[in-house]
């Protein structure tokens, strides 16, 4: 870790003199919230936003890791209702979410005194091409810092940070919402979400550890390591039984594991083929 970079994020920091943080209690926010009580102290606040597609589970890990840290902890409820076009579930979905839940931040702590909200998106993550989401972020302006996108923090950087100051989070597994389960173009519905939370939990209570349960329809496509996958095939049929349970018509084992992102892949291919083809027709015509 640059201990350059990690001053200059510290000076970042304590120039705002007061500051609340966007926090999931995933190692991003975690390592972020822990500087900031660090540098600021009282004048920090770690706030976390409490609606559908947060999973109570993390909600409880939040609570908790906030008291491990030192930091005092805020639980700001958030309605669905809120996001305008966000439950049609298109390719720029997050791009609705995150606007609202960040104007949601920035209104709290412009009511309560603290002068900005510190975000935890690291460097990491802008580097795909779907990145809905932080064009919100940059849409804000001064009133959000993301400090390690601005001294270009990776996610390895941010655990190794975390580790260095014995935080839990350090080796958590990183964490998405609910919303990211439900394929593009399904509506999101509280119904889906919850279904998908059971299910995720269910497989939690197995001992799987980094895994997604992606809704298409009515079907439940589980996405596990490949350290892991052999023990999902052992489980298969109490796995398919529960989730059937749960609602689900069909229950199915992603061959390809898990991996972050995969709904967008559709999308990608599709515009990887439009760019070829038009690559093509441009060489012909030449």
């Amino acid at each position: 870790m640059d201990i350059a970079k990690l001053e200059m994020i510290k000076e970042a920091i304590k120039a705002r003199e007061s500051a609340v943080i966007a926090f999931s209690g995933g190692v991003d926010s975690t390592t972020l919230a822990a500087l900031a009580f660090e540098i600021l102290g009282e004048k920090a606040l770690a706030v976390t936003i409490d609606s559908p597609l947060f999973p109570r589970q993390q909600l409880e890990t939040a609570a908790q890791t906030a008291c491990e840290i030192g930091i005092q902890h805020k639980i700001l409820p958030f309605s669905l209702n809120s996001v305008p076009y966000f439950s049609a579930n298109t390719i720029n979905r997050c791009y609705f979410c995150k606007k609202a839940l960040l104007e949601t931040l920035v209104e709290f702590a412009e009511k309560t005194g603290y002068n900005v909200v510190l975000e935890g998106t690291n460097a990491s993550e802008i580097k795909g091409e779907n990145r809905p989401g932080y064009r919100a972020i940059e849409e804000a302006g001064e009133k959000i810092l993301s400090p390690f996108v601005e001294f270009n923090i990776t996610k390895e950087e941010i655990r190794e940070i975390a580790s260095n100051r014995s935080l839990s989070a350090a080796n958590r597994p990183s964490a998405a919402c609910l919303a990211t389960r439900i394929a593009y173009g399904q509506p999101i519905t509280t119904e889906a979400l919850e279904k998908i939370e059971k299910a995720e939990d269910y497989l939690l209570s197995l001992g799987f550890t980094q895994f997604r349960v992606r809704m298409h329809s009515n079907l439940a496509r589980i996405e596990v390591t490949g350290e892991e996958f052999e023990d999902a095939l052992r489980k298969k049929e109490k796995i398919s039984r529960h989730l059937k349970a749960l609602g689900f018509d069909y229950v199915t084992l992603d061959l390809e594991g898990f991996r972050s992102g995969s709904m967008d892949e559709p999308h990608m291919q599709k515009k990887t083929e439009e760019k070829e083809e038009t690559e093509r027709q441009e060489t012909e015509e030449e």
